[in-house]
């Protein structure tokens, strides 16, 4: 009997270890969560991290532009986030006169602060599970093939319903939103509080910001300062408005404290965020067709584009400053899915999956229930029947949506219809709205010769991995006219195209007439797009009906089977708020290989190479390396700390979460992840799996050291 207690005690403590795994949802912190995070050093109560009907850390977290997060650090409305999220609004800004990308941005006074141009950041009022609630309305809902539980259209309705009976309050600022979670198996309704004033204060050269760029992205060690600060401005009555001269920073209702404790191996930490999506509960099948399809068109497409960017780029300041923020958000996701599809061979994840599908399987015939064998082989073939048209679309979307700018011109079947009704009201009305979408259009193309390069480069690979029989039906022109040419037809649409050049549309708005645009080179192409993109999702459509519904038991099947084994469950990441914990920790990637958890400001310096622009190291950086003056931010050995990693659950989305210790004050700003830990969108691995963090005593640093702007930092709560 004492043996077997022994034994369960050393399966708890197992599965204890493997808790930090999981993205966690904030409402069921205190019943899966908190004792474990409690035995690995939290300090706090867990409802100072989250509290339904009080302030708690979560009231100072916020989803920054919609895609990254950041974090409150004043009672001013000062966010915190990382360099590369708001990297498109710092380029918004620049220009060759102002270089703010190269040489970095610091508002003197508020009046300097600069507002940005659609940036909006969000608070989370309230989580609400509203499972129950929306069962009953899928209850009497008609819907005969039975997904509306996933339709966004459906649930977007049924929020609505459940915020008028519950009085709660939708305007343009506040908006309810309401998500499906496990597959479709419980529902989470989020009150959104947005301020759509938000105004630059201050950002570190990309010398500092992007330290190491493409070179050292997704690696470790990491050298990078990748922080930024906006603030959030509102009416004199703290709500939320459009940008005007007479709103004021924004008095918040709780924001982080910082602490300058620094880090140390083994030290619990936690973080919040709002990681954008992941596939844990996917079958190994799912994951070879993630490999062959979204990841191999990802690295061979985007690595043509950005091979192309990057030599002109180099060329011209102005190329660089309008295509820094494309470049890096392609570059991205390039060489993520480069090292994914690397570490789901290396660490043999389609073993992994198939034992863990072997297992519920081999649960599903020891209970008699047939529904997960069922479930697994829907899944199998609609994997295999959605093969094709799912590479064929990633083709498309790489190829022509995402690589080619050019091609996202005006829409014009309004201006179409107008001159087909010869109404000369209606046609001088369409007119005006078709001149300024074309104006909107060639400020966004202001280098046609780099596009034109691209487009020409991208046309060929598209035709290099799509059979002709298959391919969208503007290369029938293209053999047919241009004796297969694309070279040739891409240089005939903007010579002739009306949206070839300013000069070609102010020819052709003159004397408009149907013939012209229904003929016209770059309108065929574009449609031409469209409906291959369309013919592709519909293609798949009927297909992916069959998977949601087969998906939504095989997941409830692996929640059944972690209940069993008493191992907490937790959702897919789908852009919500969620905590990841875990510990500072290195890391052995390879055999006789360790990586330490933290790195100094001697890396950068080791790193320097002022050939390479990836490592260019500012003289003021070197001057302050020299002197060795780093007064309180210096750890205990009197270097200078830059970043640190934890073992943490994190995916993009997180860029910019906080990450805080065991007394709940921030010690840091996630920004990145480690190249071995990549396949962690599909398959965590704790012993190889790290998010990378700028150590907030760097942050600090860099503010007050290097950029002499130590009056921002009078305004926050620092904590020796």
């Amino acid at each position: 009997m004492r043996r077997k207690v022994l034994l369960l005690l050393s399966f708890v403590c197992f599965l204890w270890v493997k808790a930090d795994e999981g993205m966690w949802m904030l409402p069921d912190l205190k019943s899966q969560n908190a004792a474990i995070m409690y035995e690995m050093g939290l300090e706090i109560p867990i409802e100072s991290v989250y509290h339904p009907d009080s302030v708690s850390l979560k009231d100072a977290v916020v989803h920054f532009g919609g895609g990254c997060t950041g974090e409150v650090i004043s009672a001013q409305g000062l966010v915190l986030i990382n360099h590369h999220c708001g990297y498109r609004f710092i380029q918004q800004h620049s220009s060759v006169e102002k270089d703010y990308l190269t040489d970095g941005f610091w508002a003197i006074n508020r009046q300097e602060e600069l507002p940005c141009r659609d940036l909006s950041v969000t608070f989370i009022e309230k989580i609400v599970e509203v499972t129950e609630y929306v069962k009953s309305q899928l209850e009497t809902d008609e819907d005969p093939e039975g997904t509306h539980y996933l339709s966004s259209t459906y649930l977007n309705r049924v929020a609505r319903r459940f915020a008028d009976e519950n009085s709660i309050e939708i305007n343009s600022f506040r908006s309810v939103e309401l998500k499906p979670f496990y597959g479709g198996n419980r529902y989470y309704l989020f009150i959104k509080k947005s301020y759509k004033d938000v105004r630059m204060v201050g950002a570190p050269p990309s010398s500092i910001g992007k330290f190491g760029a493409d070179t050292d992205n997704w690696m470790w060690p990491r050298h990078t300062g990748d922080f930024a600060l906006f603030r959030i401005y509102g009416t004199a009555e703290g709500e939320p408005a459009e940008y005007a001269e007479t709103n004021i920073p924004l008095e918040v209702k709780n924001y982080m404290k910082i602490s300058l404790s620094g880090v140390r191996e083994g030290d619990f930490a936690f973080v919040m965020g709002f990681p954008g999506r992941n596939w844990r509960y996917m079958i190994s099948d799912e994951v070879e067709e993630r490999m062959e399809t979204t990841n191999f068109m990802r690295e061979h497409i985007r690595g043509i584009r950005q091979e192309i960017l990057l030599e002109e780029m180099l060329k011209d300041d102005a190329v660089q400053i309008h295509y820094a923020g494309k470049y890096a958000a392609s570059a991205n996701y390039w060489k993520n899915a480069i090292g994914m599809n690397e570490g789901l061979v290396r660490l043999n994840i389609l073993g992994t999956k198939k034992a863990q599908q072997q297992k519920l399987l081999a649960l599903g015939e020891a209970t008699g229930n047939e529904n997960y064998r069922k479930a697994f082989e829907e899944i199998r073939e609609v994997v295999a029947a959605r093969r094709q048209p799912l590479y064929h679309q990633q083709a498309l979307v790489e190829v022509f949506t995402n690589g080619m700018d050019w091609m996202k011109i005006p829409a014009t079947q309004t201006f179409v219809s107008a001159l087909l009704s010869k109404k000369k009201d209606r046609i001088a009305a369409e007119k005006e709205k078709l001149i300024a979408a074309a104006d909107t259009y060639f400020e966004s193309v202001p280098f046609p010769e780099v596009e034109r390069k691209v487009a020409k480069a991208l046309m060929k690979a598209y035709m290099e991995y799509i059979p002709r029989e298959e391919r969208i039906t503007v290369f029938e022109v293209i053999e047919n006219r241009f004796k297969g040419d694309s070279n040739k037809f891409i240089d005939d649409c903007l010579r002739f195209s009306i949206f070839g050049s300013r000069e070609n549309f102010q020819k052709f708005i003159r004397k408009p007439t149907f013939h012209k645009i229904d003929k016209d080179w770059m309108v065929l192409f574009r449609s031409s797009i469209n409906n291959g993109l369309i013919g592709a999702e519909l293609a798949m459509e009927e297909i992916n009906r069959s998977y949601a519904l087969a998906h939504k038991v095989w997941v409830k099947g692996m929640m059944d089977m972690r209940t069993i084994e008493g191992i907490p469950i937790y959702p897919d990441a789908n852009s919500t708020l969620r905590l990841t914990y875990g510990q500072v920790l290195s890391y052995e990637p390879y055999d006789g290989m360790v990586y330490d958890h933290y790195t100094t400001l001697k890396g950068v310096m080791e790193k320097e190479d002022p050939e390479n622009f990836e490592f260019i190291v500012p003289d003021r950086l070197k001057e302050l390396y020299r002197e060795k003056e780093y007064d309180r931010y210096a750890d205990e050995a009197g270097e200078m700390p830059v970043n640190f990693i934890v073992n943490t659950d994190n995916t993009g989305g997180n860029s910019g979460s906080p990450v805080l210790n065991a007394q709940g004050y921030l010690i840091g700003t996630a920004f990145d992840r480690n190249y071995e830990g990549l396949t962690g969108d599909i398959a965590f691995r704790p012993a190889s799996q790290r998010a990378v963090c700028v150590d907030i005593r760097y942050t600090l640093f860099i503010i007050e050291k290097f950029a002499g702007a130590g009056y921002l930092l009078d305004e926050m709560e620092i904590l020796q």
